[in-house]
Parts: C-alpha cells; sequence; structure tokens
C-alpha cells in the first residue's frame, strides 16, 4: 500500500508513485521546480534545507533509511504501475508547510540518509582540506588524489554510502577550489598582516594607558573607604564648596 499510504500519513501529494504490483512496494517521487545542486560548488545552504526538507519527508512516509537514492523503478516500463497525483512542481518551502520543520534555521538532518550525506562528507572534507593543505603545499594531482581518499574514508561511516563517483565529485570541487585559494604565499601574506595587526594593538594599548596616564590623576575610590556610594560622595564633595 506504499503507493496510497502518503494520503493516511497526510503527507504531501507525490509528484507520481511508480508501484511493484506484485509485493505493493514502491517509490515516491517529488519533482521540484528549482534543482538543488549537490556538488560542493553550488550553495550549502539550499543544500541543507533540502536535506533536512527530504529527512522530514522521510520521517512522515516512514520511508526506508537505506534507500539509497541512486536508482528507482522504470516509469516508462510496462511492469511496473504509475500513477500521477501532482501536476504542480513543488518548492521546498511549499513541501516544508507540510512537514515538522520548525524554522528555517533550525531543522534536523539524519547525516546517513539522502542529501544529508553530501552535506557530511562536503562539511567533514572541506574542514579537514583548509589544514591539510597547508602541509606541504601539494601540486593539485597530488592534492586532488589526496582530497579523494579522505572524502573515501569519510563516506565509509554512512550506513549507506554514497557512489564512489559522487564522492569523487565532492573532492574533486573541494580541492580545485582550495587548491586556486590557497597557496604558501597568500598564507604567509595572511600571518604577517595578522601578526602586524597585533602589533598596532599593543602599540595602541600602551599609547593609551601613557595619554590617560598624561591626564588628570586619579582619585582612587574614597567614598569605599567612607562607605558610602560614588554617587553620595561627589554630591556632598559638590555641596562643600
Amino acid at each position: 500500500g506504499a503507493a496510497l499510504d502518503w494520503s493516511d500519513r497526510n503527507a504531501p501529494a507525490p509528484t507520481f508513485t511508480i508501484m511493484n504490483p506484485k509485493n505493493g512496494h514502491a517509490h515516491l517521487l517529488y519533482g521540484l521546480e528549482t534543482a538543488i545542486r549537490t556538488a560542493p560548488d553550488g550553495r550549502i545552504k539550499p543544500l541543507k534545507y533540502a536535506a533536512a526538507v527530504e529527512n522530514a519527508l522521510r520521517k512522515k512516509l516512514d520511508a526506508d533509511i537505506g534507500y539509497s537514492g541512486l536508482i528507482c523503478q522504470n516509469p516508462n516500463h510496462e511492469h511496473w504501475q504509475v500513477n500521477a497525483w501532482q501536476t504542480e512542481l513543488y518548492t521546498l518551502d511549499w513541501l516544508a508547510d507540510s512537514l515538522d520543520l520548525s524554522s528555517a534555521n533550525d531543522k534536523e538532518i539524519v547525516i546517513d540518509y539522502g542529501l544529508g550525506r553530501n552535506c557530511q562528507l562536503f562539511e567533514q572534507t572541506r574542514k579537514w582540506a583548509y589544514r591539510a593543505i597547508r602541509q606541504g603545499w601539494p601540486a593539485y594531482e597530488q592534492w586532488l588524489q589526496a582530497c579523494f581518499e579522505r572524502a573515501k574514508a569519510y563516506n565509509f561511516q554512512f550506513l549507506t554510502p554514497l557512489d564512489e563517483k559522487e564522492v569523487f565529485g565532492i573532492a574533486k570541487s573541494i580541492a580545485k577550489w582550495t587548491h586556486s585559494k590557497f597557496s604558501q604565499e597568500s598564507f604567509d601574506e595572511y600571518i604577517l598582516r595578522t601578526h602586524e595587526s597585533k602589533i598596532q594593538s599593543i602599540r595602541g594599548c600602551k599609547g593609551g594607558k601613557i595619554s590617560r596616564g598624561g591626564g588628570r590623576p586619579s582619585l582612587g575610590e574614597p567614598w569605599l573607604q567612607l562607605g558610602i556610594s560614588r554617587r553620595t560622595y561627589f554630591r556632598n564633595k559638590g555641596s562643600n564648596k
């Protein structure tokens, strides 16, 4: 009954369902008006939003968390029973309105499922790459291989790992971006600017102390010795003039 179960669960209507008539198992497909780019050179915020919507939809439908999303039954094959339910393509916001998402900035994402794996793999590999490239500033091909090996290692942590081609695509995007943006020269320049900024800050603090030292001498805190407030001390001092 998977092809009709979405209605009983008050889930958004699938764009169409593809059911196996022998056992009633089905794939539910939801068409998006705007495609979500899963490669790291795309924007990470829409990817995370899509992953959160996808995960909430999975929970709403009680769908198989082990489904990799790489293949589905061919709707053009006459063996499967295909039904269309929604003629308009969805936006993420439209889907989110029918799901349990508290806010646009506070969503639960399961890293082992669907687009959550892309988000997690990108974040882990990206953060590693920012540090690792400084260990020797390797040539691009060597760096690409290092990123790929690291991404593959992270990919093994998932219950259902991503396809190796997809892992390579993520690793290549990260390797290409970091290799073009990070260099020993730019890193040395950044360290130098940071060092000079700290020196200027220290000099500024010393200068401020010196300039303050040349002004009116400090009165201390005589009101504490008298057991009164600062405000009362100056008010009494003014009335005694």
